[in-house]
């Protein structure tokens, strides 16, 4: 897996934030994040779409019973930053807590993408939302 996102990294670098394969024509960008235990800066290629001037993304992993490691990391570090497009900036990560918030853009995102609404049924964990603010 890290391989594959490293190469999805690379091409979204090289190419202004595009990438081809499954990602082509999608929103994806690319979030730093701090190792909640080891202290590493990591960077995870992730969808997203947006609610006002926030970005969006959504810890499925794909519908495993676990949450991603990018979603502890953001929970120990929620300062951090994201590259869109060709633009770096700072932003806070909040977990969306409030049920009603979080169903609606866990459902604004399924309506974009379908698959994160198959990764919800695929699990009996509440697939955390979570808000990336400037």
């Amino acid at each position: 897996m890290a391989d594959w996102n490293q190469k999805i990294i690379e091409e979204f670098r090289a190419n202004g934030g595009k990438v081809g394969g499954p990602f082509e024509g999608g929103k994806l960008l690319l979030l730093t994040h701090i190792g909640a235990k080891s202290g590493q800066k990591r960077v995870s290629p992730l969808a997203y779409t947006t609610d006002g001037d926030r970005l969006v993304i959504i810890a499925s992993k794909q519908g495993a019973d676990t949450n991603p490691d990018w979603y502890h990391n953001l929970r120990a570090h929620p300062r951090t930053t994201v590259e869109v497009g060709t633009e770096e900036f700072p932003v806070t990560a909040k977990i969306v807590e409030d049920r009603a918030e979080r169903d609606r853009l866990f459902a604004a995102m399924s309506a974009e993408m379908p698959g994160f609404a198959d990764y919800q049924e695929k699990t009996t964990r509440v697939i955390p939302v979570i808000v990336l603010e400037r």
